[in-house]
C-alpha cells in the first residue's frame, strides 16, 4: 500500500521507512501537520500525534474533515484519555511506541481490509426515523441535514442498522467493527456509542442491553 508516515523524529522516521518498504509498501515522509495536510493521495496515514507545528489531533480532525483515507496514530501517549481522544476524532486504531513491525502490519492490513471491503450498490439508502443512511457514500443525514461521523462511528451505525433492531453482543461489534476480541477495547465501544447519540441527536436511538450489548430501537427502514 502506499503509505504517508507523519513523523519529525528523523532517526525514528528512516528506521521505520526502512521497515515499511521491506515489507512491499511505498513510503511518503512528511515531517510536519502542514506537509502532512498538502501531501498526495495515500492509502494509509501512519500519524504522530506529537508534531512540531501543530497539534496531532488538528492535523488529524483536518484529515478525516477532507478524506475517509485510513489513519493510524502513531504516538509514545499511551495514556488512555489521549486513545480516546485520537479515537474520537477520527483514526481508525492506535499503536504506542515502541511497537514491534508485525503488529503495526497486522493492524495496517486490517484497516486497510475495512476500508476496502465490498461497497453496497450506489444511491442504496436505508431510512431510520429522521435519519438516512447512504451506505455507498458513507454519508448520514438527519431531517436531510449531514451529520459528520468518523469512519469507526459510521461503521458502528452500519452494523447496528443491518442487525434490523436485533441486540448486537458486545463481543460481535468488537469483532466486527474493530476485529478484535481484547476486551481492553470495551471501552472505546462505549465512546463511540456515546458519541454516536450525541451527534445523531437521538440518544434513545441506539438502546444499551445492560449486560449484553447494543440494538436499535427504531426498526430501520431497509431498501428493496
Amino acid at each position: 500500500m502506499r503509505v504517508l508516515l507523519v513523523e519529525d523524529d528523523n532517526s525514528f522516521a528512516d528506521a521505520l521507512t526502512t521497515a515499511l518498504r521491506r515489507h512491499g509498501h511505498e513510503v511518503l515522509r512528511a515531517a510536519s501537520g502542514e506537509q502532512a495536510l498538502t501531501a498526495p493521495t495515500v492509502d494509509l496515514v501512519l500519524l504522530d500525534l506529537g508534531l512540531p507545528d501543530m497539534d496531532g489531533i488538528d492535523v488529524l480532525r483536518k484529515i478525516r474533515q477532507r478524506s475517509p483515507v485510513g489513519v493510524i496514530a502513531v504516538t509514545a501517549r499511551g495514556d488512555e484519555p489521549q486513545r480516546v481522544l485520537g479515537l474520537r476524532n477520527g483514526a481508525d486504531d492506535y499503536v504506542v511506541k515502541p511497537f514491534g513491525m508485525a503488529e503495526l502490519s497486522a493492524r495496517m492490513d486490517a484497516v486497510l481490509r475495512r476500508a476496502h471491503s465490498a461497497a453496497p450498490p450506489p444511491g442504496q439508502r436505508i431510512r431510520v426515523g429522521s435519519l438516512e443512511i447512504d451506505l455507498a457514500e458513507h454519508a448520514v443525514y438527519r431531517n436531510g441535514t449531514p451529520v459528520n461521523l468518523t469512519r469507526k462511528e459510521f461503521d458502528l451505525l452500519t452494523a447496528l442498522v443491518r442487525a434490523e433492531g436485533a441486540v448486537l453482543s458486545r463481543e460481535h461489534i468488537l469483532a466486527q467493527v474493530w476485529q478484535t476480541s481484547w476486551r481492553g477495547v470495551g471501552r472505546t465501544l462505549e465512546v463511540h456509542v456515546a458519541s454516536l447519540r450525541a451527534k445523531l441527536g437521538a440518544p434513545q436511538l441506539i438502546e444499551t442491553v445492560r449486560g449484553v450489548g447494543y440494538r436499535l430501537a427504531v426498526v430501520p427502514e431497509m431498501p428493496d
